[in-house]
């Protein structure tokens, strides 16, 4: 009985090398994932076109409901492509501009 042979083992038509993952492959998939929403995609560009924090006012440039916009934010902000920072009630929301030059490196490294 044949088996099947794994990437990267003797014989198997992938070389071992591209096996590999690397620490740049898994940041690129997390960063990719962040931003395969269109949502999550308009969210950074409103927030990449302000010099300034914003809060509420994503919802209102948004077409869904508060609670959609609350969770593509934490989602790009567990990614560190944005920053939250709490002040009173609200949070308010801005680029991380490291994060943000990392998608880039990490994408033209491609």
């Amino acid at each position: 009985m044949k088996t099947r042979r794994q990437k990267g083992e003797p014989g198997s038509a992938e070389p071992a090398s591209t096996a590999v993952l690397t620490g740049g492959d898994e940041a690129l998939a997390k960063l990719a994932w962040a931003v395969a929403h269109p949502a999550r995609v308009r969210l950074l560009r409103l927030l990449i076109a302000r010099s300034a924090c914003v809060c509420g006012e994503l919802v209102e440039l948004m077409p869904l409901a508060q609670s959609t916009v609350s969770q593509h934010l934490k989602i790009l902000k567990e990614a560190g492509l944005v920053r939250g920072e709490v002040d009173g009630p609200k949070v308010c929301y801005c680029v991380n501009p490291a994060g943000l030059a990392r998608l880039k490196e990490l994408v033209a490294g491609l």
